[in-house]
C-alpha cells in the first residue's frame, strides 16, 4: 500500500452554489488531519480553498500553501498556515506542489482546478509519478467529467488502463483508504507506428 502521510487538494478559489461543495471542502480537511495527513494546496485563503485549510488546521493538521506571487493578492494568500511558500511562477507551484504530495485530489473547482488535475494525471499516464489521482465528486459535481473520461476511452483517445488512474469517491474518507489501496499500472508506450 502506498504511503500517503501529505496530499494535494486542487479546488476552487470560489465557494460555489451550493453549501454542499464548502461542506465538503471542511470535512476534507478535518479528515486528513484526523489522520495525520499534511493538506498540500494552493495557499489561498478564500473559497474552498480556504475552507479545506481552516478546517485542517482547526482539527490540529499541518497545512502547506504553495502560491504564485502575481496571486498572493488576488486569492488573498492565507495568513494562518504551518507554512506559505511563495514563488514565482504557476509552473513552479505546481511542481512544488507535486514534489510535496504523496497523493492528489480534486474538489469541486473551475479551469484552475481542472488543468491541475488533468495535468497531473497525465504525468501518471506518462510514468513522471506513480502517485494516486483522485475526484471528489461532491454532489455528482464531476459526474459529466467522469463521462468525458468515458467517451474518450469510447472513442479511443484514453486507453482503458489509464481511465482506471482516475479514482473517484463523494466522501473524503473513502478517497483517502482508495489511495491507499491504489496500485499504479505498469506504463507502456501506447502509440506505435501502426496507430499513427
Amino acid at each position: 500500500m502506498p504511503q500517503i502521510s501529505s496530499v494535494c487538494v486542487f479546488c476552487g478559489s470560489s465557494v460555489g452554489a451550493d453549501p454542499a461543495y464548502m461542506a465538503t471542502a471542511r470535512r476534507t480537511g478535518e479528515v486528513l488531519a484526523s489522520q495525520g495527513v499534511t493538506l498540500v494546496f494552493g495557499g489561498g485563503g478564500v473559497g474552498l480553498m480556504g475552507q479545506v485549510a481552516d478546517a485542517a488546521l482547526m482539527a490540529g493538521g499541518k497545512v502547506i500553501g504553495v502560491i504564485p506571487e502575481l496571486l498572493v493578492r488576488k486569492e488573498l494568500g492565507h495568513a494562518a498556515l504551518t507554512e506559505l511558500r511563495v514563488v514565482k511562477t504557476m509552473h513552479e507551484r505546481k511542481q512544488s506542489m507535486a514534489d510535496l504530495s504523496d497523493a492528489f485530489m480534486a474538489l469541486p473547482g473551475g479551469f484552475g482546478t481542472f488543468e491541475e488535475f488533468c495535468e497531473i494525471l497525465t504525468w501518471a499516464q506518462l510514468g513522471l509519478h506513480s502517485k494516486p489521482c483522485g475526484l471528489l465528486n461532491a454532489k455528482g459535481y464531476y459526474d459529466k467529467l467522469l463521462a468525458m473520461f468515458d467517451h474518450a476511452v469510447q472513442e479511443q483517445f484514453v486507453h482503458p488502463r489509464y481511465r482506471g488512474l482516475i479514482l473517484t469517491e463523494d466522501d473524503p474518507a473513502r478517497l483517502l483508504e482508495e489511495m491507499r489501496k491504489y496500485r499504479a499500472p505498469i506504463v507502456e508506450k501506447w502509440l506505435t507506428p501502426e496507430s499513427t
